[in-house]
C-alpha cells in the first residue's frame, strides 16, 4: 500500500501541517481498526483515505480523516494534501475541480494556475460567548473575547496582540478541561509584523490546540479558517485575507469569504513517498 507525506499550507518543505495520504483502488476501504492502528503508527495530526465513488453525481472521491487516536468530522489540510496528491498522479489537471464525499458533506478541491489549491468549504458563523472560567490556567494568558463556532465544535478566543499569542504555553490537561475539544486562538497581526523572504505577509495570527484529540497543538489548521475568516474579514472590511498559524513549524492559508462558503488557497509538497509493508 502505497501512502505519502504532504506539507500542506506550506511555504516550503518541513512547514505547513504533515499529513499522510492513501489513495485505495477499489470502491471501498478496510474496516475502522485498521484505519485507526495506520494513523497511529503514522503518529501526524491527520492521516487521510481516500477512494473513488461510483454513481455518485456529487462527489468524484469518498475521504476520511484520522487522527492518531479518532476519526474527525472535518480537516482542511488533509483535504488539501489528498487533492495534491490527485494532481501529482494526474488524477486533477489545472483548473480542475475534484468533489470528495466526506462526514461534512461534500467538499471540493481546486487545482489553480499557479499551482496553489483552494478549498471550498462551509463557513462556519462564529457566535459571541462568554469566556470560559479557566481560561487564563488553561492559556497563561487571559482572552479579550470568545466565539462558539457550532458544528464545527471549536472554541475560538481573541488574545490581545499577535506577541501574546505567540508566547503562549498552555497547559494541555486544563486545556482539555475546557468545554470545547479544540481551542482556537487567534489575535490581529502586529503593526511590524513582515514577512520571510519568499513567504506572504499576514492580517490575523492563529494557533490550536486540542490535547483531548491526540494533538497538543496542531502546526495548521484549514477548517478553524472557516470560523477565523468571517471574523476577520467582518472586522478587517476585506473579503480576501492571509492567515499565518504561528506554531512552530508555521503555515498560511488564505481565505475569501463567499456567504455561506468559505475559500481556503495554500500550498503543498510532498516530503516522503513509501510503501506500507503490512496489509491494510
Amino acid at each position: 500500500m502505497r501512502l505519502r507525506t504532504v506539507d500542506a499550507f506550506a511555504a516550503r518543505p518541513y512547514t505547513g501541517n504533515p499529513a499522510a495520504v492513501v489513495l485505495m483502488d477499489e470502491d471501498g476501504l478496510p474496516d475502522d481498526s485498521r484505519l485507526q492502528a495506520v494513523a497511529a503508527e503514522l503518529n501526524l495530526s491527520e492521516t487521510a483515505y481516500a477512494h473513488p465513488v461510483s454513481g455518485d453525481p456529487e462527489a468524484d472521491w469518498a475521504l476520511r480523516w484520522f487522527t492518531p487516536t479518532t476519526e474527525v468530522d472535518m480537516c482542511g489540510h488533509a483535504t488539501l494534501a489528498t487533492a495534491h496528491v490527485l494532481a501529482e498522479d494526474g488524477l486533477l489537471g489545472e483548473g480542475e475541480r475534484v468533489r470528495f464525499r466526506t462526514r461534512s458533506g461534500v467538499l471540493s478541491a481546486t487545482r489553480e494556475p499557479d499551482g496553489t489549491l483552494t478549498l471550498d468549504f462551509p463557513t462556519a458563523r462564529p457566535a459571541p460567548v462568554p469566556v470560559p472560567d479557566g481560561v487564563p490556567q488553561a492559556l497563561g494568558a487571559d482572552a479579550v473575547a470568545a466565539w462558539d463556532t457550532g458544528t464545527l465544535g471549536m472554541l475560538v478566543l481573541e488574545l490581545a496582540d499577535e506577541q501574546t499569542l505567540r508566547e503562549l504555553t498552555p497547559e494541555s490537561a486544563a486545556v482539555a478541561a475546557l468545554p470545547t475539544p479544540v481551542v482556537v486562538v487567534t489575535a490581529a497581526a502586529a503593526p511590524s509584523s513582515h514577512a520571510a523572504p519568499g513567504e506572504p505577509g499576514h492580517d490575523f495570527v492563529s494557533r490550536v490546540f486540542a490535547p483531548s484529540q491526540g494533538l497538543p497543538e496542531d502546526p495548521v489548521t484549514g477548517s478553524a479558517h472557516t470560523a477565523l475568516a468571517p471574523l476577520w474579514s467582518r472586522r478587517l472590511g476585506r473579503e480576501t485575507l492571509t492567515g499565518l498559524q504561528a506554531s512552530r513549524r508555521t503555515g498560511y492559508v488564505r481565505t475569501t469569504l463567499r456567504g455561506d462558503r468559505t475559500l481556503l488557497n495554500g500550498q503543498a509538497i510532498t516530503v516522503l513517498d513509501a510503501k506500507l509493508r503490512t496489509r491494510l
